[in-house]
């Protein structure tokens, strides 16, 4: 699942701009151009980790950087090299060796659409019951790439990562309400999120699991 991609800019403790791209951009141009002289970090929200934007210039020659930049640019990884061999490379399918017990290669030949087509039904399938957790995961932990950025020299840090990772939200939420509010705001924010993303994950975990028989 592809959510847009958001982003927070803080100067020092305050959060200054937040949202798509080239809106934080913009707002954060206009940051820099009043003179402001406090540290500046940009923050992608899904990973918690800080980004490099060059804001040198006019606002739009800023954002007519952006199409060059590593992360929002649409440029995409270098593919890997494919084994050579069969398969239907143009259509993006490509033969690699599989192992299997006789039994398993019986019960894919039983399958319709045959071995192919069943494996890449188990491959989708497992996957789709894997995302959610792992979007909930990775939540959390940009939550945590944030807090250790911006507020690893906060009173109570330590506690507050081990209650983070603990998913002792309630605790997290009254160590940190010491914190500037921009930071408090913005971590319980992240958190949040996760906290959606697990939610839903334990529910469809449920919904796969088949209950047994009274």
């Amino acid at each position: 699942m592809e959510l847009e991609r958001t982003f927070t800019a803080f100067s020092g403790h305050r959060r200054i701009a937040s949202g798509a791209v080239r809106e934080t951009l913009l707002e954060t141009k206009a940051w820099l151009d009043r003179g402001e002289a406090d540290p500046l970090l940009i923050f992608e929200d899904a990973t918690g980790s800080p980004v490099d934007f060059d804001l040198r210039g006019t606002p739009e020659e800023a954002l007519e950087r952006l199409s060059s930049h590593p992360l929002v640019g649409g440029e995409a990884d270098e593919a890997p090299p494919r084994r050579a061999g069969p398969g239907r490379p143009k259509l993006g399918v490509v033969s690699r060796e599989v192992s299997l017990l006789p039994r398993h290669w019986a019960w894919l030949e039983d399958q319709r659409g045959g071995i192919s087509v069943a494996l890449r039904a188990l491959i989708d399938e497992a996957r789709k019951r894997g995302q959610s957790r792992q979007l909930a995961r990775k939540a959390r932990e940009a939550a945590g790439k944030f807090m250790w950025t911006i507020a690893g020299d906060l009173p109570g840090f330590e506690e507050a990562s081990r209650a983070l990772y603990a998913r002792d939200d309630a605790r997290l939420g009254a160590l940190t309400r010491s914190w500037p509010k921009d930071i408090a705001a913005h971590v319980a924010a992240l958190v949040a999120h996760a906290k959606r993303l697990e939610e839903e994950a334990a529910l469809e975990e449920r919904r796969a699991t088949p209950t047994a028989a009274t």
